[in-house]
């Protein structure tokens, strides 16, 4: 038999003022999930983070970013070179958290254009 959501989640994530819900709200924002992801395959700099989430602006990755640094989940790295230099890359716990979100990107890929009607990117 499976659990109600209400038993696995006992007083948190549904009422409106649980610290979970603003969590949720920054790792499932588009930039957030595409950000995390994209950490993934190693540390990388702003420029390339901007490249590969495409259509995002500068000031919603930098603000993607610093809410992902101020949760935890991104390290920033600035180097003390000429021109500056700057990596990120993700914590331990935000290793954790792309482990469990590597696998809805991909359903999301496999069902994008089923659902949306749209051919897959």
């Amino acid at each position: 038999m499976r659990e109600s959501m209400e038993s696995v989640f006992p007083g948190g994530v549904f009422p409106a003022g649980c610290p979970s819900r603003v969590l949720l709200d920054h790792v499932t924002s588009k930039w957030g999930v595409l950000v995390l992801v994209s950490l993934t395959d190693g540390p990388q700099r702003w420029s390339d983070l901007r490249r590969r989430a495409e259509g995002v602006s500068e000031k919603m990755l930098a603000q993607t970013l610093r809410t992902l640094e101020a949760d935890g989940l991104v390290h920033r790295d600035q180097k003390p070179v000429m021109p500056p230099r700057v990596d990120y890359s993700l914590t331990p716990l935000g290793e954790e958290l792309a482990e469990v979100m590597v696998p809805l990107l991909r359903w999301v890929g496999r069902h994008a254009d089923d659902i949306i009607g749209a051919p897959a990117c």
